[in-house]
């Protein structure tokens, strides 16, 4: 169990209505805008432990994305489109004219998405975990296992979110998870990418992770050995930090 405590007290907190949804977001440093956004089930909360690595470089932004944290409940079927619109409409209330972002799984793929809704927005951006296309329906085992009546297996599930109705709309969500890019619409992506993913990663097939960079402009790949899906996590966090920081100071 970690035993980490997260001390840094945010410059701002706000929730706010955009597309007849709450957004809770907070806001840490000073400098470029910095997006960082959590994993299916997870919450900005997931990100506390890594705000110290950032804010000497960055404003750092931590958004609780549609269905989670302090955020609405899902009411409406999950669209990962749909998550980066409610996205792009908080940066337009923020009048951000760009940002860099990082995005673990669910959060990646929102950034796919927003790539190509906003393409002038992302300056550079980190996915871990993610390619910007992924379906529950081709994963049943995973589909089985991640249900409500399982919580117990998900510890940081209760500690993420504010009641039970909120997490069980998130399971029942789930078996919606359905996103894909063409590879046209990869081609469209002209921002610089960084892929991290754990090669013990079942949920990133090494075809699709060939396809993204036979399509992608710009991109580069780091994959972890003997790694799973959060490969930017535990003893790995350090080296992350090092990677992420390099990759997005580029010109």
């Amino acid at each position: 169990m970690s035993t980490y405590c997260f001390a840094q007290i945010p410059t701002k907190t706000e929730t706010v209505s955009v597309n007849g949804k709450n957004i809770y977001y907070e806001v840490y440093g000073k400098g470029k805008p910095l997006f960082l956004l959590h994993g299916y089930t997870a919450s900005l909360k997931s990100w506390h432990p890594y705000v110290d690595d950032y804010i000497d470089n960055y404003e750092v932004y931590l958004i609780d994305l549609n269905g989670h944290g302090k955020s609405d409940t899902f009411t409406e079927t999950l669209s990962i489109k749909t998550v980066a619109e409610d996205l792009n409409a908080l940066i337009l209330y923020l009048k951000l004219e760009k940002i860099k972002a990082i995005g673990f799984s669910y959060g990646g793929d929102v950034l796919y998405q927003l790539s190509l809704i906003n393409p002038y927005l992302i300056e550079s951006m980190v996915t871990i975990g993610s390619l910007g296309s992924w379906n529950i329906k081709d994963y049943p085992e995973v589909e089985k296992g991640f249900t409500y009546d399982k919580i117990e297996q998900f510890s940081w599930i209760r500690d993420a979110h504010r009641n039970e109705d909120q997490i069980i709309a998130l399971f029942e969500q789930f078996k919606n998870y359905s996103t894909r890019l063409s590879d046209d619409e990869l081609k469209r992506i002209k921002h610089d990418v960084l892929i991290v993913s754990g090669d013990d990663d079942s949920g990133v097939p090494l075809e699709e992770v060939a396809r993204a960079r036979r399509h992608l402009q710009k991109s580069d790949l780091w994959i972890l050995p003997n790694v799973p899906h959060g490969a930017h996590e535990g003893i790995n966090k350090k080296e992350f930090i090092r990677v992420s920081k390099a990759f997005l100071s580029k010109k």
